[in-house]
C-alpha cells in the first residue's frame, strides 16, 4: 500500500523520468546499468506524453524486426500504453528468453499501426567500436555512455592518434545516453581546461552546478571533427555534442536530438526498492535548454525509409564530404 501510495504521488507530478522503482523494477533497473538483460534491446521514453522509442540498440532483436527512433508504441500485446509510466511498459516488453511480444507502432509517415512481433533474448548492451576508413577518416561509433565508455573511448583515442590522420567523426546516432561522468570525461579530450561542458540548475535558489573540462585536450585546432546524430540521441549525447558545438570544436550533422534535458538521481528507499527522481535542468556552455525541442544539428540531413531500403546512408556521406574538404 505504501509503495502503491509513492507511485500515486509521483505519477501527480507529470513528470515521466520520476518514478519509483518496486523490487522487480530494481532489479530489472540494475540489470540495464550491468549491461545484460532479457529483452528485444531497445531504450524507451516519453515524447508528447506518447510512449515512444528513443533508440534500438544495434544487433539485438528490437533493431533486426525493423523497429526505428522516433515509433510510437500504441500497445505491448493487448496492454493499450495510454496513461503507461515507462517502467511499466519496460517490464511488459520484457520477459523470459525466447518468449515472444507484440507491439502495435504508429510511424511517421504511415496511415496505419503496424503490429511487429518480436522474439526475447539476452542483450548485451554494445559500447563502442572503431574503424579507419579507406579515406583516412578515422570513425568511432558509441552507443551508450557506460560505465566502461571512459577507458575505451580513451584506447580509441591511442589508435586515432597513431592512425596518422586528422580527420576524426563520432558517431552519437541512436545513443540513449547513460553516465554525466562519463560525457564529461570524453568532452575533456577536445576542450581546455575550466571550459564549461554542462550546467545543472537545481532550482533551490542557489547557484547552479558548473561541470568543467579537465583539459586533457590532446588536440590541436587542425583536428577536424563531426559528430553525428539523431532523434535516437539523447541525454548524454546531447551534453557532449551541445558543448562541442556551442565551443565550435565540431560540425553536428544529422538529425535534431530527442530533448532529454533533465538529470535524475536514484535514491535508495528500502534495501530492494528505489527512487529516481528529477533534481535539475541541465543547460548547455551557451545557457541553452534542449529539453523537448532536441539540438539542432549545423547540417540537417534526413535518414529517410527509402535511405534505409537502398542501404543509402545521407547523413553519413555529408559527414564525409565535410571531413574531406573542411570548411573551417
Amino acid at each position: 500500500r505504501i509503495f502503491g501510495a509513492i507511485s500515486g504521488l509521483l505519477e501527480s507530478l507529470n513528470d515521466p523520468y520520476t518514478v519509483f522503482f518496486n523490487q522487480e523494477e530494481t532489479k530489472s533497473f540494475e540489470e540495464d546499468i550491468s549491461g545484460t538483460f532479457i529483452g528485444i534491446g531497445m531504450e524507451v521514453g516519453m515524447k508528447d506524453k506518447i510512449l515512444t522509442v528513443i533508440a534500438p540498440l544495434k544487433d539485438t532483436p528490437a533493431y533486426r524486426a525493423g523497429i526505428k527512433s522516433g515509433d510510437r508504441i500504441l500497445k505491448i500485446d493487448e496492454t493499450t500504453t495510454a496513461g503507461l509510466s515507462i517502467e511499466k511498459a519496460v517490464k511488459l516488453i520484457r520477459g523470459e528468453k525466447s518468449t515472444e511480444v507484440t507491439l502495435t507502432l504508429s510511424r511517421e509517415g504511415e496511415k496505419e499501426p503496424r503490429e511487429i512481433k518480436i522474439i526475447r533474448d539476452v542483450i548485451n548492451i554494445p559500447t563502442l567500436e572503431i574503424e579507419l576508413r579507406a579515406d583516412k577518416i578515422f570513425v568511432i561509433k558509441l552507443y551508450s555512455f557506460s560505465a566502461n565508455s571512459i577507458g575505451l573511448f580513451r584506447n580509441a583515442l591511442k589508435k586515432f592518434s597513431t592512425a596518422k590522420t586528422d580527420k576524426l567523426l563520432l558517431d552519437l546516432r541512436g545513443n540513449p545516453g547513460g553516465y554525466l561522468g562519463a560525457a564529461v570525461d570524453i568532452t575533456s579530450w577536445f576542450l581546455p581546461a575550466g571550459r564549461v561542458v554542462v550546467t545543472e540548475d537545481y532550482g533551490d535558489g542557489e547557484k547552479p552546478t558548473i561541470f568543467r573540462s579537465k583539459g586533457y585536450n590532446i588536440f590541436n585546432d587542425k583536428l577536424k571533427f563531426v559528430i553525428l546524430m539523431d532523434s535516437g540521441s539523447a541525454s548524454a549525447s546531447e551534453i557532449v555534442a551541445g558543448a562541442m558545438q556551442d565551443h565550435k570544436r565540431a560540425i553536428l550533422v544529422g538529425d535534431t536530438s530527442y530533448g532529454k534535458g533533465s538529470v535524475q538521481e536514484l535514491v535508495k528507499v528500502t534495501s530492494d526498492t528505489r527512487l529516481k527522481i528529477t533534481v535539475a535542468k541541465w543547460f548547455t556552455p551557451n545557457g541553452i535548454s534542449i529539453s523537448e525541442k532536441g539540438l539542432t544539428p549545423d547540417y540537417k540531413v534526413e535518414y529517410t525509409k527509402e535511405d534505409a531500403e537502398k542501404k543509402k546512408d545521407p547523413q553519413m556521406e555529408k559527414a564525409v564530404e565535410l571531413l574531406n574538404n573542411w570548411p573551417r
